[in-house]
């Protein structure tokens, strides 16, 4: 069993062009052209434990890979896998293989579901006392009638420090745009199976109670700048509101883990990526606060006026997601979650090995505590006070939903259905009056205040009602039992 660590990236196809052409690669590339076919079971067994089997042709060669891809990160990847020559396209599940003793008889199901074709480049880049291997593919997924083109980077390391992997990317980056890239191929090629392309909501975070605290934060992280490449890209294809919506839940889930943690978190680079982060994260806010109003629209004129102050939007949320300051961000990110200083202050060691079921108890009775505090009298709080409370609870919900999978009992089960549901409830409720208060700011600014048809999206009349189902809803929340107790 070997281990890999490799830094992905993604970059257009005249990027590439221009990559090659720039000179900042030495010499002559190695050029091979691979056709892989990737298997599993009909129903996925092997995907959905995070397992991936394929068998790589290579001129007359083929070589069997098995890959444990749940040990993945957000650009950043770790993982064993086992690989040996084999001398056909049937998948050979002896005992060089785990697949056998994990799926038992549902190993004999296993059939080919898609293919990847690539022409490989590859250079080795000296650099900084490491030596680096850099492989540009072109090529494309094929499932069937679909396609999806592939044109990535990847860096692994060979010899050296890892952070050497972000100099080059930095250094290519300054030259030509690439971004963070979080799938891998057989993901793309498993993509091709779904019926379409849709946002990527929230997931479950693979916490195992015998983490500590230090990697129980890594693993929330990296999900979610997982989920945030996603959307982003999913918004680069297409204006699709909800990947607009769940772009910007993953920045805030993003800057709520690091609120969670920000004890031990205290290096000199968190406050810069903290505010680099808010940043990022504002600058899709207009975009999805208008969607939010034509939703809530039913004024056929005001719908072509906000249609049109939506455009300029996406575009200014667009320009900041191409930018250098947001592709840097993101290497910044993955660089600092996986190896930055934080992981070695002295001051902090403790906090950092504390156990994660310990730590997360901690975090989830100080954020109940909060929201349980902010909304006492819920129901005359002024707007200010009530966004507070808005806030607390969604730093409440996320620190249930990062941290549920470390207390799965049956009890902590159930407890934890009922708990969300409930605090999903009092969400919404907020939500709605955040949206009422806010509106008004909103509309006026984009010069529509005094437009026909505004006045509904401004109104109060449904706000007491509002008010009294929000209170019910806390007083359901502080009923509920803890499920991490």
């Amino acid at each position: 069993m070997a281990q890999e660590v490799e830094l992905k990236l993604e970059l257009t196809p005249a990027a590439a062009d221009a990559l090659e052409r720039s000179g900042l690669l030495p010499g002559m590339p190695q050029i091979v052209r691979q056709r892989s076919v990737y298997f599993d079971t009909p129903d996925h067994a092997l995907s959905e434990e995070g397992m991936t089997l394929r068998i790589r042709h290579v001129g007359r060669k083929r070589v069997q890979t098995v890959k444990a891809e749940g040990g993945s990160a957000a650009g950043l990847f770790a993982r064993p896998e086992w690989e040996f020559g084999v001398k056909s396209d049937t998948p050979v599940l002896d005992e060089r293989t785990p697949i056998r003793a994990l799926f038992g008889a549902a190993a004999d199901t296993i059939v080919p579901l898609f293919e990847v074709s690539v022409e490989r480049r590859t250079w080795i880049v000296e650099r900084e006392g490491a030596k680096i291997e850099l492989v540009l593919d072109r090529g494309e997924a094929n499932a069937g009638e679909r396609s999806s083109p592939i044109c990535e980077l990847e860096l692994e390391q060979k010899h050296g420090k890892p952070d050497a992997l972000f100099a080059l990317a930095r250094h290519i980056d300054a030259h030509l745009p690439v971004h963070l890239g979080v799938l891998t191929k057989s993901e793309r090629g498993f993509r091709l199976l779904k019926s379409a392309k849709a946002a990527v909501k929230t997931g479950p975070v693979a916490l195992k109670p015998d983490l500590d605290a230090a990697h129980a934060f890594q693993h929330i992280a990296q999900s979610c700048l997982r989920q945030f490449r996603l959307n982003e890209a999913l918004l680069f294809e297409q204006h699709d509101p909800n990947a607009l919506h769940q772009a910007r839940v993953a920045l805030r889930r993003l800057r709520s883990a690091f609120t969670i943690h920000k004890e031990m978190l205290g290096d000199l680079r968190f406050g810069r990526l903290r505010e680099e982060t808010r940043w990022l994260a504002l600058a899709l806010a207009d975009a999805r606060s208008i969607d939010v109003l034509i939703e809530q629209n039913e004024d056929p004129e005001l719908s072509t006026r906000l249609l049109a102050a939506r455009d300029q939007a996406y575009h200014a949320a667009e320009t900041a997601l191409h930018s250098e300051r947001a592709r840097t961000l993101m290497l910044d990110l993955v660089e600092w979650i996986a190896l930055g200083d934080w992981l070695r202050q002295p001051l902090f060691k403790e906090m950092r090995e504390q156990p994660a079921p310990l730590f997360a108890a901690a975090a989830l009775d100080r954020f109940r505590g909060k929201v349980k505090k902010s909304g006492k009298d819920l129901a005359g709080l002024d707007d200010e006070a009530r966004h507070e409370l808005r806030k607390a609870a969604k730093k409440l919900r996320y620190a249930s939903e990062f941290f549920h999978a470390l207390f799965d009992g049956k009890r902590a089960k159930r407890r934890y259905k009922r708990f969300i549901s409930t605090l999903e409830e009092l969400q919404d409720r907020l939500g709605a009056l955040n949206d009422m208060a806010t509106a008004p700011e909103l509309l006026d600014r984009l010069g529509l205040a005094d437009a026909p048809g505004a006045a509904p999206l401004i109104g109060t009349r449904h706000k007491r009602k509002l008010l009294d189902t929000a209170a019910d809803a806390h007083d359901a929340l502080l009923d509920c039992k803890r499920f991490w107790r």
